[in-house]
């Protein structure tokens, strides 16, 4: 972990310790204390069915692009993706490129192929968040009383990831689009890259196509549509069943669609590439809409601090420990600066090696 990342986790955790200052940290302390450990229990078992999900919708994709490997395979990859997410300050994608990376290097498939899955399972995750960001935003809007410009940067948020979703879909179905993007990027490395450019190029040319020709296969296959997409949404119902878990363990009876709400807010928060995960942001958000929604300040401090260890702490602590045992070299070559510089880095190791 570099120095930057360990300064940005101090500076999201002091964020979260000043709100909790405030809130009145002995408030949080005994209501922690009444807390019903069944419905923690409960909540924790949720969350561990959540990766599973995860792992199940990577292996259909895999699947459908001809990458053959098991749920006890991917699994760990997933986890380690997630931790990596949650400790970058990069939009929370900077694990995205480690796992298609991991699985490319330990079960030797071509490193566009891996990416493209990823990049798939990332849309299909953003699918269902985009409607029930359209559906928070008009929540919001009726039940909330903020500024107007509150409102606005949350539908920008929203139109800047639909249409990034867009642009990648397009990319892969467009030839003439894909080959715009193609000259895009040939266009700088022959600006950054000088050495052997010509035969690089050509490398290159076949890594997006490769990458388009998997992405095209993921898009139009049914089964993707039928179970993957579908599964996407199991997923987010069951990160909201966990909150709803987590608030019952404290006595406080949440309507779902303010959780919903609230979730979503909070990863909108979390997509600004700032702080790691979002970490004292999305906590302060999830404090202040829970308390604006009737729940006292204490109960929403606690059930926050509760619903962090498990959705946070726990996929991070599991996935670092877990990232040593596929060796130096993802340590080595992959940093936790940029999700960027990962791709690159993972993609130019794999073109070198072709």
């Amino acid at each position: 972990m570099d120095k930057k990342t360990v300064f940005f986790l101090g500076i999201s955790i002091l964020i979260l310790a000043v709100m909790l200052y405030f809130v009145g940290i002995d408030q949080v302390i005994s209501a922690l204390k009444i807390a019903k450990l069944e419905y923690i229990a409960l909540a924790i078992i949720i969350q561990v069915a959540t990766y599973y999900l995860y792992t199940l919708r990577w292996q259909i994709l895999n699947k459908v692009a001809n990458i053959d490997v098991s749920i006890k395979t991917l699994f760990p990859m997933i986890l380690v993706g997630l931790a990596i997410n949650n400790i970058t300050p990069s939009g929370r994608g900077g694990g995205e490129p480690v796992r298609a990376y991991i699985l490319a290097k330990k079960e030797n498939y071509p490193m566009q192929e891996t990416f493209a899955t990823v990049v798939a399972d990332r849309a299909l995750d953003t699918f269902p968040f985009v409607v029930l960001a359209a559906i928070t935003i008009i929540g919001v809007s009726l039940y909330f009383d903020f500024d107007s410009w509150l409102l606005i940067v949350m539908i920008l948020a929203v139109i800047v990831i639909i249409v990034i979703l867009a642009m990648i879909i397009y990319m892969s179905i467009n030839p003439n689009f894909g080959k715009r993007v193609d000259g895009w990027i040939i266009g700088l490395i022959r600006r950054f890259y000088k050495k052997n450019s010509d035969e690089f190029e050509q490398k290159v040319h076949k890594v997006i196509e490769d990458f388009q020709a998997t992405m095209k296969v993921v898009i139009y296959n049914k089964k993707v549509r039928r179970y993957a997409l579908p599964l996407s949404f199991v997923i987010w119902i069951a990160e909201i069943l966990r909150v709803y878990f987590v608030f019952l363990a404290f006595g406080a009876t949440v309507s779902p669609v303010i959780i919903g709400e609230v979730f979503i807010i909070a990863s909108l928060v979390g997509m600004i590439p700032l702080l790691p995960g979002g970490l004292g942001a999305v906590d302060g958000i999830m404090i202040i809409f829970y308390s604006a929604a009737g729940i006292t300040a204490s109960i929403s401090a606690a059930a926050t601090v509760i619903e962090r260890l498990i959705s946070f702490w726990m996929a991070t602590i599991i996935g670092m420990c877990i990232l040593p045992y596929y060796g130096t070299s993802v340590l080595d070559k992959i940093s936790f600066s940029s999700s960027d510089e990962q791709l690159e880095e993972a993609l130019e190791d794999d073109i070198a090696d072709k």
